[in-house]
């Protein structure tokens, strides 16, 4: 088609869920509200505690606040919008908007692998080299760390969003998702878009599938390592403090790695929108869940914060 005959595009309809009845969209609105408000709250605690408490100035509990400020980032990206196309059936999103909330989403969604691999090492460094820990996971070395984990987002974010609103669209402007993601949008392309395919297939290696290989790497020297111990109460010890982790890797990557390995897969739009909820949605709801109920020191952090700020306002009243 000639580049002249084309319609430019001025906004996006995103169809979100409205193939589904108004009082299901209306049971999906108060659903999806609660967990935004629960995920806001939850996050927003651990970054509190995280700060408030001397015991969780660690290293852990340094890049577990980083990855709560992701969450919440994450977050307020996609859910907003998205309650809005569920109560108020406002759908449209500008050509701007659309581009805005996409390298948004790219920019926090590199940022959570690399920060989850990041993680996984502090945790073999913990458990393997314990006496050393100290020394090297001193707080330069946590910086760095945490500035090598959010970079990547910028020139990801940066490059997949630029090029692929560089491409013309055709007089379709309905994007088949609940907010603006690559793959439906991509599908509104007139053009040849197969370069742009492989890039979106080999950063999708090297941003999920790399961290999620240095996971891996992590945890099989850890549980080599987790086997030597003798006692049965420190193995366990060691255990409690890689299972969340392992939980919400396992949540977050199982999802995405589904989603992006093939940009423009035959997988129906609404299976898309499952999965997309899953990391988009449901897991940063579940990350401060995960690590405040299967972890001591932060629900004890938590108790003494609470006795802490009972105990202040009873003396100011």
């Amino acid at each position: 088609m000639a580049r002249g005959n084309l319609t430019r595009v001025s906004e996006f309809v995103l169809m979100s869920f409205s193939s589904l009845p108004t009082e299901i969209q209306s049971l999906l609105f108060l659903t999806f509200l609660i967990i935004y408000l629960v995920t806001l709250m939850g996050n927003s605690l651990i970054i509190l505690i995280t700060l408030a408490d001397p015991t969780l100035h660690s290293p852990m509990y340094f890049f577990l606040r980083n990855l709560s400020f992701l969450e919440i980032g994450f977050n307020l990206v996609i859910v907003p919008k998205m309650l809005g196309t569920l109560i108020v059936q406002d759908t449209t999103i500008s050509f701007r908007g659309c581009a805005t909330q996409m390298y948004f989403f790219f920019f926090f969604g590199a940022a959570e692998c690399s920060l989850l691999a990041t993680m996984a090492y502090d945790r073999y460094v913990a458990i393997c080299y314990p006496l050393h820990y100290p020394v090297i996971m001193n707080q330069r070395t946590r910086a760095k760390l945490a500035f090598a984990a959010w970079f990547p987002g910028f020139p990801v974010a940066t490059v997949q969003t630029t090029w692929l609103f560089s491409f013309p669209f055709c007089g379709a402007n309905k994007v088949n998702h609940f907010f603006c993601d690559s793959p439906p949008v991509l599908r509104l392309v007139c053009a040849d878009t197969a370069l742009f395919e492989i890039y979106a297939v080999v950063g999708s290696i090297i941003f999920i599938m790399i961290p999620c290989l240095l996971i891996l790497c992590s945890y099989t020297r850890i549980a080599g390592a987790i086997l030597k111990i003798p006692s049965a109460k420190g193995k366990q010890k060691a255990f409690s403090t890689c299972s969340s982790h392992l939980l919400v890797v396992s949540l977050f990557y199982v999802s995405s790695s589904l989603t992006y390995a093939r940009p423009k897969s035959n997988n129906s739009p609404e299976s898309k929108k499952l999965l997309s909820l899953s990391y988009t949605v449901v897991t940063p709801m579940l990350n401060p869940i995960i690590y405040s109920l299967r972890n001591n020191e932060v629900k004890n952090a938590i108790g003494r914060t609470f006795r802490k700020f009972v105990g202040l306002r009873n003396c100011i009243l």
